[in-house]
């Protein structure tokens, strides 16, 4: 009887170590197992206008954003880990669930410099690390999906620095090829941002990225590829403004394919490109306000132009939304997106999204 008392004082302890970690904290606590998460069901409606006979194009489906699990805590001592799986199905081609996160991380040395091997987000871009269960809109910006990807990547990270310090930043070494996918070549991409905090409500700051990728002829010089981002955000109250700059630049020593990026950072698929020098660059400005009544309108702006040596390749997103705060862990966010290309085509979109996180 004593045993049985004993295991279910245990099991209670347990049960309320991991309801701790289920708020949504962000780190373990000694050697418990914290259980972490998201889901993100979505319906879609898409404005695509009609034939030539009048009939609706249009179409609508449900699908799953994003259904993440998983577990983190601290090892004593000086020790973190973090693993997170994709369960959702749509974030893929090969539309099967992925390993998102995986890595330790040293912490002996503080806020001041935390040492992380694994896999991970890449150390670029303000939207790009803002978490994904943090979004305002329902997507991120085309720009940010296709300059800052591969979005996750397997490396080693160096980051350091608070919200009450005044800068933070992280440096990475990372293989360059993106998540779950063994390096191609012996050269690896060098990632960094550095974020400033002059002033409470303002922070400014920027990021780079510095690789080389394989050319279609494995024979052929390795081509070259920079990447550079400016962002600012500013806070007053429940007022936020934030904006970003990026700016890519390929350097193609022979033909070959280049990546292009979805949601993500997963590689979609390839365009191909002649030898040369490729600039492309976007931009994204967003505002929000936190009403006394748990909703939020959003507005955004984002263009992308994926070849400044072509005319017709900029396309411009204007997002208009919604979001409803039921709770701290959950939310609903309704989306319409007015999509502008160079050469007009009817695609806008209606999204809604409801989030549970865990």
């Amino acid at each position: 009887m004593k045993k049985i008392i004993n295991l279910g004082i245990i099991a209670f302890l347990i049960v309320i170590a991991s309801s701790t970690y289920a708020q949504g904290c962000a780190s373990g606590s000694g050697d418990l197992i914290g259980v972490t998460g998201f889901i993100q069901p979505q319906y879609n409606y898409n404005l695509n206008g009609t034939d030539e006979a009048g009939n609706s194009l249009n179409t609508n489906n449900f699908t799953f954003n994003r259904a993440r699990i998983g577990v983190m805590g601290s090892i004593p001592y000086d020790i973190d880990y973090y693993v997170m799986l994709e369960f959702s199905s749509f974030k893929t081609p090969t539309k099967t669930p992925h390993l998102l996160d995986a890595y330790v991380a040293y912490t002996r040395f503080g806020k001041w410099a935390k040492i992380s091997l694994g896999q991970f987000k890449s150390p670029f871009s303000l939207e790009q690390n803002t978490a994904c269960s943090g979004l305002y809109t329902v997507n991120r910006s085309e720009v940010v999906n296709q300059l800052a990807g591969p979005q996750r990547d397997l490396g080693v990270l160096i980051s350091g620095g608070h919200d009450s310090l005044f800068v933070q930043y992280s440096v990475g070494i990372m293989n360059g090829t993106g998540m779950n996918i063994e390096d191609d070549n012996n050269n690896k991409q060098i990632v960094g941002r550095v974020v400033f905090h002059p002033f409470e409500s303002l922070k400014i700051g920027g990021s780079f990225k510095f690789g080389k990728i394989n050319p279609t002829d494995p024979a052929e010089k390795l081509n070259k590829i920079s990447r550079f981002a400016g962002e600012i955000q500013y806070k007053l109250k429940d007022l936020l403004l934030q904006g970003e700059y990026i700016l890519g630049v390929d350097e193609l020593y022979s033909s070959s394919k280049v990546p292009v990026y979805g949601g993500c950072g997963g590689i979609v698929g390839y365009d191909t490109k002649q030898a040369g020098t490729y600039n492309k660059s976007g931009l994204w400005a967003m505002a929000s306000y936190m009403t006394p009544w748990k909703l939020e309108p959003v507005i955004k702006f984002d263009s992308w132009d994926s070849d400044h040596s072509v005319a017709g390749k900029r396309t411009n997103y204007i997002t208009a939304g919604i979001n409803y705060y039921v709770n701290d862990y959950s939310r609903i966010q309704i989306n319409y997106v007015n999509v502008t290309e160079s050469n007009p085509v009817v695609n806008d979109a209606i999204m809604v999204q409801f989030q549970a996180k865990f």
